[in-house]
């Protein structure tokens, strides 16, 4: 965890990490307020490019799950957006990633345990969602249940200790080379950080589509 803080409300510690995240979140949001209500008084360049980034995830979207991409597309593109933004503030001077820190990976990887079961439920209601758990087999339901657990937990961890390590590595790096080699450091940083980004959009939006495929897999099956 990140150990650095601003200041306390009695026991509430507000960290660094908690701090850039809301800050993170007030971004997302303006850049939201402004796209969505301003349009036509946006840049054409600023236009094309949200165009293109709106476009772009609703294709990956739809590629796994083609039925379902107007349902979890808000939720699938805000996690995204999310952890980009996250992953690359780390290279503003005097802040750091908040996906370095455990308590953040692990929030958003319960997070997205939470919104796979929430979806399933809102999609067939709870019978039908609970039903894929016995599939093909009662037997098989301790291992269902444990898979659901271990694969949050491996979310968190993946992310955190990937983040870390990429900090912890450009830091070194800095310490031995001087100011040397910057700009590789900082194509490193960025695409790294845009790789960790899509991995974790990509398995929370799998996770997502397997849920609700495996309940329409079952519906047939009846």
């Amino acid at each position: 965890m990140d150990n650095d803080f601003f200041f306390a409300l009695g026991p509430i510690v507000i960290g660094n990490s908690v701090l850039t995240t809301w800050g993170i979140m007030l971004v997302i949001s303006l850049i939201a307020w402004l796209t969505t209500r301003r349009t036509q008084q946006l840049p054409k360049t600023l236009q094309t490019m949200a165009e293109v980034i709106v476009t772009a995830i609703d294709e990956a979207i739809c590629e796994v799950a083609p039925e379902h991409g107007r349902q979890i597309m808000p939720f699938i593109a805000s996690l995204w957006l999310f952890l980009i933004i996250a992953n690359l503030v780390g290279l503003i001077p005097g802040l750091h990633s908040p996906t370095r820190d455990l308590s953040v990976t692990s929030a958003l990887a319960v997070l997205v345990f939470f919104s796979v079961h929430w979806f399933g439920i809102r999609t067939l209601g709870w019978k039908r969602y609970l039903h894929h758990y016995l599939t093909p087999s009662p037997i098989l339901l301790p291992f269902h249940i444990i898979s659901e657990f271990t694969r949050t937990l491996a979310l968190a961890i993946r992310l955190f200790g990937n983040m870390m390590s990429l900090e912890m590595a450009a830091m070194l790096i800095l310490l031995v080379a001087g100011f040397l080699a910057p700009i590789p450091i900082l194509m490193l940083h960025i695409i790294e950080a845009l790789v960790q980004a899509y991995i974790f959009g990509m398995l929370a939006l799998i996770y997502l589509a397997g849920a609700m495929q495996s309940q329409q897999l079952t519906t047939q099956e009846k």
